[in-house]
């Protein structure tokens, strides 16, 4: 906006006064500054204050002593003497007059027809009038910027380009806007003025005159901006515009400059509010700018990184402007390049004379208090030159030659700088244009190596140039750039990459705290371009010995590392050679690692661990994730006849995995992805290792407190195990197993059985596996401990149906059955899982080898895959079912308890209390215990069959919601009658079987429709749900059907158990009640009909049926109010002997009698 150049702007000085309202240094401003300042002063002065205080009183005394002197506040105070309600309501109609014309300037209510031009009509108007005509001309602008859809236009206005009226145009405009906020908003005030001359100083008083909206204004501006300002005029005169109000208010300049960089708009301004920013401590190191820039290039948005590199190049595209922010930007960035240059620079060559005569330090010597500045840029023109695309000048390209080449001092700072030229050559080569450029950069690197040895002990620092020279010379080795690696090689004095890559030293105690090019990036890249197999040299010994050599924080490359080898064990080079492929650690390798871990026994108690836990978590990350790929790789290796060693399950038994994720759990921040990446290795692997109840084990277990006892010694001793972590019982585990057995004995107290759960579930979060082999072998029956039947994990795990063939006497001892459940449970898991890796293992070599085998053979189809696919999930919902048939059996009570009475229904009976009398034991379990201690007598609540039955219910609920497959297949398979109760009442999810019910229903069989009626009935009174309601009114209909098609021999099998389930039906859905009478009424029907020659009563009894249909209410009239109506007792003769039909008669009267008695007692 050069045409007001020549305007004078309001200072910082006179902007900072009036944010705070400082009087005192609104006094010292000069006439002309004052000047630009009255609109907001005289308002100030003129308008009633909220703040009354006294010290505001003689702050306006002040300001009015300030404007006495001067002549243009009375023409402002004309000004503020208008009737403003009228002006706006003239100024809405004119807005709505043009609305309706579209947009003309037509007819005018603000302004009648002018007889001179706008101008001469302003200067002989009265103040109203130069109201009107400055309103006019600002709304039909702000009218002209809503219709122009974005489309930059510059409006002629004699109105703001006459500098004769300037002041006064501005003082009504700051007037009109105070006065008139809603109708003129000075965010649209401020957008409008970009469209006329002059228009940066209107905005500039404007935003002076009121400070407060300075950020609003800014926001506005920036938010309407295009993305690009350099682009257009309008660009350009919105970026200037703003950059003279950071100018006016420096303190806001970074703050509008992020609100640039989180619109990505106007970068032009962005790097000209840096290039203005004068900080009040400059930093001696890098300057604002470079840190700018390298921000935006270099950070993590790539909007941003984006946005910016599109300024850069549309930047590139137009002739060289002075005026362009961006030369302006790449003039301020060479001259910051030159200054910390050394002075004797030039691009003279000097001879090897001169380099040993001079030093390593002493020729064309970088300053060291220029190095980190000298690094920042370095980096700066690498982003701009590879992520913007800048395309340096011939000056640009000579600087950074120059500076490229220094020799800094032998530091840290120093060795990183040379390690950031060395990348720069390497990108950029086409900085080098000449020979003597090219000499140049040749003296350079001989220069690098020969001072490798002396920055590596002078700096301190453990990555050296020949490090990266070798990183370097392995990038062209796997482009197959086969001169370039000569030449490379040759200079670092070695013939073989790969060969002098196994001799490097690892780095000692590697970690995320060491940083720069270490060994290990050289062998990552080598892996990965498989150098190594291609030459044949090993390198499982280097990567071995490097993962022992680990600490915290975990390097970052080492989790890459191992997945770049675990590949290049299973993947050959090329097809060609399919034997290409390095070794995989050895398993007594692997065990040296884990010798010292906690879980491996006694002897490591009081021994400093060998290996640290980051080297242990590694190597158990590297057998996890070798196991995964093999499995994955199977196909192509069965293509390729290759079967790579998996590492055995003895090996696996023996390292303490769950220990190790726990551990992990705990230094999640210093290990990284790790940790995440084991728990996703695990979960795939070993499921059972993952059960949800053994996390949260893990959060109760370190909470354990002494409880005072008085028991005896052994009561003591597990208390004091119970005070010790996890990991210190390990010792324990062994001889804890062991004695479980001795644990079922009569008069054993509960507390011991319950610390030992206790101590149990703590020892499961760090040792599972061994501690459930142990127990399992621990509770056989003694008949099986004589012959001394030994259990090992892969047989728990083929068959985990054996954890249930333990001592009966486990089913009456709740916290041994705890136990047991939850070994069955995670056996069960680790089934899926050991079957499912079996199959990949097996399914491609076998059908390889039977492709080889059936060549030229016919009539012999290979085995389709579905089949085997089939065969599994069909062998694991036998595992399934079997398990959980065996423990609804386990719920049954035995025909002891049965005499004792205990009784399934016993968790329906939840008000009930204990029954008197009962004996406390039994033949499964002789349980004594609890009569010393607790006192808890057996039966009823209490007993040790409830607490068992409540267990396995848990333990099937939770089997159910994972697979309801599970749920459907048992209830096909069916269970016994009695314990309907038990499981309707016991496992909450049974409810999901009202969706297979009706499939059970048209089941051929009528055992399986007798069982499918018998559990609705449970169901319509557990969950009386319109879902329950549809299948019963179903079941209903199904039975009359039937009633229909059965024998006479079949008819009385099927009623006669499912009668007394109509009255459930009847309670839990009265409106049931007309469909199941008619139901018994036809059913009496039948059978009379088949007796009607042979009794009497039959007859007789249809009418009491057909009278106890149509009027129930009179017959519980008739029984004298009582709450249960009864049937006249009936001898074997009158009940027609053993005549069926005669039975099944009366036992509809007697269902009949049933459901009314159930209908008055609910009333």
């Amino acid at each position: 906006m050069a045409d007001s150049a020549g305007l004078q702007f309001v200072s910082p000085y006179a902007f900072e006064a009036m944010q705070k309202v400082d009087v005192v240094r609104l006094a010292a401003l000069s006439d002309p500054e004052l000047r630009l300042l009255l609109p907001c002063l005289v308002r100030m002065a003129l308008c009633a204050p909220a703040d009354q205080s006294q010290s505001w009183a003689q702050d306006k005394k002040l300001i009015l002593r300030l404007l006495s002197g001067v002549e243009a506040v009375n023409s402002i105070v004309a000004l503020l003497s208008v009737d403003f309600h009228a002006l706006e309501q003239d100024a809405r109609k004119e807005q709505q007059l043009r609305h309706k014309a579209g947009g003309s300037n037509g007819e005018s209510i603000l302004v009648s027809q002018l007889q001179h031009g706008l101008t001469l009509e302003f200067e002989h108007s009265d103040p109203l009038r130069r109201l009107r005509l400055t309103l006019s001309e600002l709304l039909a602008i702000m009218n002209k910027v809503v219709d122009s859809n974005g489309e930059f236009f510059l409006k002629s206005s004699e109105l703001f380009e006459s500098p004769v009226y300037l002041e006064e145009v501005a003082d009504v405009l700051c007037i009109l806007q105070a006065e008139l906020p809603s109708l003129l908003p000075i965010v649209d005030v401020a957008e409008a003025l970009l469209h006329v001359r002059n228009g940066d100083w209107f905005l500039c008083l404007l935003v002076a005159n009121v400070p407060d909206s300075f950020n609003e204004v800014c926001r506005g501006l920036i938010k309407n901006g295009e993305r690009q300002d350099e682009e257009s005029v309008g660009g350009r005169r919105r970026t200037e515009a703003l950059r003279q109000l950071c100018q006016m208010n420096p303190s806001q300049a970074l703050n509008i400059r992020a609100m640039v960089v989180e619109e990505c708009h106007l970068p032009g301004l962005g790097v000209a509010l840096t290039l203005d920013y004068k900080p009040d401590t400059p930093d001696e190191a890098v300057s604002p700018l470079v840190s700018y820039v390298s921000g935006l290039l270099l950070g993590t948005n790539s909007k941003v990184r984006t946005w910016f590199s599109m300024f850069i190049r549309n930047g590139q595209q137009r002739k060289r402007e002075s005026s362009s922010v961006l030369w302006q930007m790449r003039r301020q960035l060479l001259l910051e390049l030159v200054a910390i240059l050394p002075r004797s620079r030039s691009t003279h060559v000097p001879n090897d004379g001169d380099m040993e005569e001079g030093g390593g330090s002493g020729y064309s010597g970088l300053r060291e208090e220029h190095v980190v500045k000298a690094s920042a840029l370095l980096r700066l023109y690498c982003a701009l030159m590879g992520i913007a695309g800048l395309r340096p000048t011939d000056e640009e390209a000579e600087q950074l030659l120059q500076l490229m080449t220094s020799r800094p001092p032998a530091t840290p700072a120093g060795v990183r700088f040379v390690s950031l030229s060395f990348c720069k050559l390497l990108a950029f080569p086409t900085l080098v244009s000449t020979p003597e450029q090219e000499q140049l950069m040749v003296m350079w690197l001989s220069w690098m190596i020969k001072e490798e040895e002396y920055f590596e002990s002078a700096a301190g620092v453990s990555a050296s140039f020949g490090e990266m020279l070798l990183l370097v010379a392995m990038y062209f080795h796997s482009n197959q750039l086969s001169s370039i690696i000569e030449l490379v090689c040759s200079t670092l004095g070695m013939k073989v990459v790969t060969a002098h890559a196994v001799r490097v030293a690892v780095t000692n105690n590697l970690s995320a705290n060491i940083t720069g090019f270490l060994p290990i990036h050289c062998i990552y890249q080598l892996l990965r371009s498989r150098a190594f197999t291609k030459h044949k040299v090993s390198i499982k010994d280097w990567i071995y010995r490097q993962l022992c050599e680990t600490t915290t924080p975990i390097h970052t490359q080492l989790i890459p590392l191992i997945d770049a080898y675990i590949n290049s064990i299973l993947t050959p080079a090329s097809k060609a050679n399919p034997e290409a492929t390095n070794q995989p650690i050895t398993e007594q390798e692997i065990l040296n690692v884990f010798q010292c871990s906690a879980g491996q026994g006694e002897s490591s108690r009081g021994a400093r661990q060998r290996y640290s836990i980051t080297t242990q978590l590694l190597i158990l990350y590297y057998i996890l994730s070798y196991e995964e790929n093999l499995l994955a790789s199977t196909k192509q290796l069965a293509l390729m006849q290759r079967k790579p060693k998996s590492y055995s399950a003895s090996l696996m038994d023996q390292i303490p995995i769950k220990y190790l994720v726990t551990q992990a759990q705990g230094l999640q921040q210093e290990l990284g992805g790790l940790h995440s990446a084991l728990l996703r290795l695990l979960a795939t692997n070993y499921p059972h290792l993952c059960l949800v109840e053994d996390w949260v084990c893990e959060e109760e277990v370190t909470a354990f407190q002494k409880l005072p006892s008085s028991s005896p010694r052994l009561m003591r001793i597990l208390e004091h195990l119970t005070l010790l972590s996890p990991g210190d019982l390990i010792p324990y585990a062994e001889a804890l197993t062991a004695s479980m057995a001795l644990l079922l004995e009569p008069a054993v107290p509960r507390r011991i059985l319950q610390t030992l759960n206790k101590l149990w579930m703590g020892l499961n979060t760090v040792m599972p596996r061994r501690l459930w082999v142990m127990t399992v072998n621990a509770l056989q029956p003694s008949a099986k401990l004589l012959r001394q039947q030994r259990y090992t994990q892969n047989d728990l795990m083929v068959d985990p149906l054996i954890v249930l063939r333990c001592d009966q006497r486990v089913y009456r001892c709740p916290p041994l059955m705890d136990i047991v459940l939850h070994m069955l449970n995670g056996y069960l898991l680790a089934s899926k899982a050991y079957l499912h890796c079996h199959l990949k293992e097996t399914a491609d070599f076998d059908r390889q080898s039977q492709t080889v085998s059936n060549l030229g053979v016919p009539g012999q189809p290979d085995t389709p895959e579905v089949t085997r696919e089939e065969l599994k999930n069909a062998l694991l919902s036998a595992q399934d079912s079997a398990a959980v048939q065996i423990l609804l059996e386990v719920c049954l009570p035995t025909s002891e308890e049965q005499q004792l009475g205990a009784n399934t229904e016993s968790l329906l009976k939840s008000i009930r209390g204990p029954v008197p009398g009962k004996s406390k034991q039994g033949s499964l379990g002789p349980r004594a215990r609890g009569n010393v201690e607790d006192g808890e007598p057996e039966g009823g609540l209490l007993s040790d069959l409830r607490e068992v039955q409540c267990l396995i219910c848990c333990l099937l609920h939770q089997m159910f919601i994972a697979d309801p497959n599970i749920a459907k297949l048992v209830h096909f398979q069916g269970y016994p009658q009695a314990l309907l109760p038990l499981t309707v009442a016991g496992i909450p999810s049974i409810h999901i079987c009202l969706d297979f019910i009706p499939e059970l229903l048209a089941q051929p069989q009528l055992e399986k429709q007798i069982f499918a009626i018998q559990l609705l009935s449970y169901l319509c009174t557990q969950y009386a749900l319109p879902k329950s309601l549809s299948v019963a009114r179903l079941a209903i209909s199904v039975m009359g059907t039937l009633l229909t098609v059965l024998t006479r021999a079949k008819r009385f099998s099927f009623f006669m158990p499912i009668l007394p389930c109509l009255v459930a039906f009847c309670q839990a859905f009265p409106p049931l009640y007309d469909d199941v009478a008619a139901l018994l009424v036809q059913v009496g029907q039948v059978c009379a009909s088949d007796v009607a020659t042979k009794a009497r009563d039959i007859d007789p009894l249809i009418a009491r049926l057909q009278y106890l249909k149509e009027k129930p209410q009179t017959v519980v009239a008739s029984g004298g109010g009582s709450s249960k109506l009864t049937l006249p007792q009936r001898t074997a003769e009158e009940l027609g002997g053993t005549d069926p039909d005669v039975q099944l008669c009366y036992c509809v009267e007697a269902t009949f009698m049933d459901i009314i008695s159930s209908t008055l007692h609910g009333l």
